[in-house]
């Protein structure tokens, strides 16, 4: 071990336990490395160094008075939040200049059960207006850029978190994802992010996402990190309207990050999704050498048509667009929102309530149309992203957001998949362009079983150990 940051979250839990680092020392480094890094890459929007000291603080005084059995599992773990998820008292802009000054009362269900679980907030991560675009350039912070080449985008909406992540200002992160918005970033900051399944992380208390397109995932460097925050948080709440199966026979998604996978049958496509886009042969390469690698590794590896279909993009869009319009915003405020933002909203208006529940009912056959012809895989492999990391500004147009909507298309034409369907997904680091810059795959997997999905994620990391000798000039 060279430095604390070269510390998974999970070895971080067990070295604080062992007593070998306390909570004020892991706060105490990483402030330090946030107030040297974070001007030049825009992981956080907000940095909350006196309460991460003085949780960090009471956490040593936990160690002190409890007895170990009944310690958290995360105590004095520090964790990053995404600025659309409100922590009480924390100032959560969600990323206009709308609500700069905006402190919520209460904490995000998520946010609660990180803290039950022990865990010391460093601040509240970068992200775009409403979450709305995949990348992070917004109107109250300097763009999220990525840690390997600060000239390229960290993706988004969770791209803050990524950079936190990726550039050693935290362990993980939390994100949350409506149509890539974990695995985007973590595909082009060299991560691993996990999309869950519908209803496996409360959105709760407050309205959420009624299409059920966006939920709380984890932004970590290990599949067992991303296993170990969904241990935490994956936690039904009194009137969550989904629900997750729970894990059998008290099963612990750790637990499966122990296991074999077994032989699984495994189905692959490289056609993108929602737009004709040709795939970059880098990202091309990537999937095809994993696609060799789990035949290695003893599965049934089956090419399968890839599931575009324009009256489901059509459908997504319509209900992407009501979203953006349904956040509410003060009196005479519309003119400050970003042009894109303003153009969704404008979308969104337009269409009735009958085009809306049309369009929610045409996700949900193709939710069980894809149910139905992958049944039986236990998952699918594709390319997480159709290109390598883009430049800061290369997908955003002010002067027409509809081409702007179109270049985040041409970009990310796989991810919207899962969360049309409600399926796991989890994109994983496998490769580096010859520019230097990261390059993921993605695997899906069924309906409520991130389990398999683990398992499976585990097993790759083992042969392909990404963060085993290389990490980004700011890493040291």
């Amino acid at each position: 071990m060279a430095d604390l940051h070269d510390l998974s979250a999970f070895e971080q839990a067990a070295a604080i336990r062992r007593g070998d680092v306390s909570p004020s020392e892991l706060v105490d480094h990483y402030l330090a490395r946030i107030e040297r890094w974070n001007d030049t890459l825009g992981a956080y929007v907000t940095v909350t160094a006196e309460l991460a000291r003085s949780q960090a603080a009471a956490a040593e005084r936990t160690l002190r008075s409890a007895e170990p059995q009944s310690l958290p599992p995360l105590l004095g773990v520090p964790i990053a939040i995404k600025d659309l998820t409100d922590v009480a008292g924390v100032r959560t802009t969600l990323g206009s200049a709308v609500f700069a000054d905006r402190v919520p009362s209460t904490d995000a269900h998520v946010v609660a059960l990180l803290r039950a679980a022990g865990t010391v907030l460093l601040g509240k991560t970068n992200t775009p207006e409403f979450g709305l675009p995949c990348y992070t350039e917004s109107d109250i912070a300097p763009p999220a850029r990525s840690p390997w080449d600060p000239r390229y985008s960290a993706g988004g909406s969770s791209g803050g978190s990524a950079v936190a992540v990726a550039a050693g200002l935290a362990p993980w992160a939390q994100g949350n994802d409506g149509g890539g918005s974990v695995r985007i970033p973590a595909a082009v900051c060299g991560l691993v992010g996990l999309k869950v399944s519908r209803g496996r992380v409360s959105n709760g208390p407050g309205p959420g996402d009624v299409s059920g397109l966006a939920w709380h995932g984890p932004l970590t460097r290990t599949v067992r990190d991303a296993a170990l925050w969904l241990d935490a948080v994956a936690v039904p709440m009194p009137g969550d309207p989904y629900w997750a199966p729970p894990l059998p026979g008290g099963d612990s998604f750790v637990a499966a990050t122990d296991r074999e996978p077994g032989r699984l049958r495994i189905a692959r496509y490289a056609t993108p999704v929602i737009i004709d886009e040709p795939v970059d042969p880098e990202c091309l390469d990537a999937y095809e050498r994993i696609s060799t690698l789990l035949v290695d590794l003893g599965h049934d590896v089956v090419d399968v048509p890839g599931p575009g279909d324009p009256e489901v993009v059509a459908a997504f869009e319509r209900v992407w667009a009501v979203l953006a319009a349904a956040t509410a915003l003060p009196r005479g405020a519309e003119w400050r929102v970003r042009p894109l933002t303003r153009w969704l909203r404008d979308r969104g208006r337009r269409i009735s309530g009958p085009e809306y529940a049309r369009a929610v009912a045409t996700l949900h056959q193709r939710t069980r149309d894809i149910a139905v012809a992958w049944q039986q895989f236990d998952a699918v492999l594709t390319p997480t992203l159709a290109h390598p990391a883009v430049e800061v500004g290369a997908l955003r147009d002010d002067e027409d957001p509809a081409a702007d909507f179109e270049n985040q298309k041409r970009f990310t034409p796989f991810t919207s998949l899962a969360n049309m369907t409600g399926q796991p997904a989890i994109t994983l680091p496998v490769a580096v362009s010859r520019a230097g810059l990261p390059i993921g795959v993605m695997l899906t997997g069924r309906a409520g079983d991130e389990a398999t999905l683990l398992s499976l994620a585990a097993q790759i990391e083992a042969v392909v150990p990404w963060n085993a000798g290389r990490q980004p000039a700011c890493w040291s």
